[in-house]
Formats: C-alpha cells, sequence, structure tokens
C-alpha cells in the first residue's frame, strides 16, 4: 500500500466511524486515539535510543 492508498483508506474509515457516533463518542476516539499514537511514537523512540 502506498502512502495516497494509506490515507485515503485512514480517511475512509474516519468517514464511515464518524458517521454512526455522537459527537462526544467521536470527540473521546479522537482523544484516545491521539494518546495511542502519541505513546507508540514513544515507545518507537525509546526503542530507537537503546538500540544504538
Amino acid at each position: 500500500m502506498n502512502v495516497c492508498e494509506l490515507t485515503a483508506a485512514i480517511t475512509a474509515i474516519a468517514n464511515s466511524l464518524s458517521c454512526r457516533m455522537t459527537d462526544d463518542e467521536l470527540n473521546l476516539w479522537a482523544v484516545i486515539l491521539t494518546q495511542l499514537g502519541d505513546t507508540l511514537a514513544t515507545i518507537a523512540t525509546q526503542r530507537s535510543l537503546c538500540k544504538r
């Protein structure tokens, strides 16, 4: 999957989910997924630094 296909798929998933959620649910999942992404980035960075 190239970068254009990946971003299109993510957009399609977001649109599909948002049609089925209330505004409160949408806001909650947005912050949950943001925290998940931030935590994964922190873990990846820590692993990279530990390998050096």
